[in-house]
């Protein structure tokens, strides 16, 4: 894994210099934004409307019998826009996006597509990974923003359908309990998933070499070095954010 990271930062780098000197086309970085984040978002939304549901079914009776009703939909909004969206929007796009952009990188590369740009005098890691990276690193904060909002909707249907909470004590608690600082630091998370997203499983897809075993194999190790890479860098943003 640490030759992996090593791997995954020279071609941050590489992308990085490729954006620098204007050779990324805003084709090419709408093309991926649709792919990775347009696509992954009714699959997103279901995910995060079905936790958000579990989580005040959890929670809305325990609430209620010790007297802190008033409390759910904090707790909810809280829960979802620290952790919960951040986190689920990009294990379902990195399950999703992520193992698509592994698989079509590895089989260019083992059908001799790389070393055709090669020839081109075009660097392939450039090409291949920064619109990619700038994609997901803008449009994945724009879904976890979608999945906060139907998440702390989804939780308020719950709640109401449950315990008969009115939905303006429940969306009072909300207001009462965000925190703009809570949404800076998800979009934060969402982006520095993103990017982790992408720049792992293409690099995962670019060290691909064989036959079609091969990018299957590739495609299987991308999903989970991703999860395990986001899991590390939400704990260290919590670690950085939240303790004091």
């Amino acid at each position: 894994m640490i030759n992996f990271l090593g791997l995954c930062v020279l071609n941050l780098i590489k992308s990085i210099k490729y954006l620098f000197n204007r050779q990324v086309r805003l084709a090419s970085v709408l093309e991926q934004a649709a792919a990775i984040s347009y696509d992954s978002l009714p699959i997103s939304m279901i995910i995060v409307f079905i936790a958000a549901a579990v989580i005040a079914i959890q929670v809305s009776k325990q609430f209620l019998m010790s007297g802190a009703e008033t409390y759910i939909g904090g707790t909810i909004a809280i829960v979802m826009i620290r952790e919960i969206a951040p986190g689920f929007v990009a294990l379902a796009i990195g399950a999703r996006a992520g193992t698509a952009i592994s698989a079509e990188i590895a089989n260019m590369q083992v059908t001799e597509q790389v070393d055709a740009i090669k020839t081109l005098k075009v660097d392939p890691v450039g090409y291949y990974f920064a619109p990619r990276i700038i994609a997901a690193a803008v449009t994945v904060p724009m879904v976890v923003l979608l999945a906060e909002v139907v998440g702390i909707w989804g939780g308020m249907f719950v709640s109401e359908a449950t315990i008969n909470l009115h939905p303006a004590r429940y969306m009072h608690s909300v207001w009462a309990w965000l925190a703009t600082r809570d949404i800076y630091i998800s979009i934060l998370k969402a982006s520095v998933f993103g990017v982790l997203i992408a720049l792992v499983c293409a690099t995962q897809g670019y060290e691909a070499r064989g036959g079609a075993k091969e990018v299957g194999l590739s495609t299987t190790q991308a999903a989970i070095l991703s999860t395990v890479y986001m899991l590390i860098a939400d704990f260290i943003i919590n670690l950085i954010f939240y303790i004091k």
